[in-house]
């Protein structure tokens, strides 16, 4: 397999039997599933466990693999439904993440240490399904175009329900800290 190869044409080959296709997309993608789950769950366990069960998904059901397709969009469609099957058979237990890399460097001001931690929490307060979409077009920088076709809704359809979960955000953001502000509500991604 060359490194060079579209995601696409890796999943081509993977519907052909090449398993070592199958390890290049996970090499190149268990980074953001690891990510995306850690921000829906905020436990490190389940989100190395659901990383695993999605790229077995993406084995078993590989023939469902449309070759016009983006694959990003058909795996995380997969992650989508992984989690949602989990927190079903769960019964979704909300879990504070010990850890949750919203923000970068280490080195930063008590303060914004603060208000990151904060917004965390704002975060984890949302119901799953609106935090999905702060999570998918805010932290993982799917456009919202990716999240309707990984949703099966309109691309306009996101844009709503992406400002409408950023308000509540702010909301709960606002309530939490008692001070009006939270900075990633502005900004879009078409």
């Amino acid at each position: 397999m060359l490194l060079s190869e579209t995601d696409e044409q890796l999943m081509a080959a993977v519907q052909g039997g090449e398993s070592s296709a199958l390890g290049e997309l996970f090499n190149r993608h268990h980074g953001a599933l690891y990510r995306y789950f850690m921000r829906m769950s905020g436990s490190a366990t389940l989100s190395e466990d659901l990383t695993q069960d999605v790229f077995l998904r993406v084995l078993r059901k590989s023939e469902t693999w449309q070759r016009d397709a983006r694959f990003a969009s058909w795996m995380f469609r997969i992650a989508h439904n992984a989690f949602i099957d989990h927190t079903r058979k769960n019964k979704w237990e909300t879990a504070m993440p010990e850890k949750l890399d919203i923000a970068a460097p280490a080195t930063r001001k008590l303060e914004e240490d603060q208000q990151h931690a904060l917004l965390r929490r704002a975060l984890m307060a949302m119901p799953p399904d609106k935090r999905e979409l702060l999570v998918l077009s805010r932290f993982q920088g799917l456009k919202y175009e990716q999240i309707g076709e990984m949703l099966g809704v309109e691309t306009n359809t996101v844009k709503v329900r992406v400002f409408r979960a950023l308000g509540q955000l702010r909301e709960i953001y606002e309530r939490m800290s008692g001070q009006p502000g939270l900075s990633i509500v502005g900004g879009g991604r078409s």
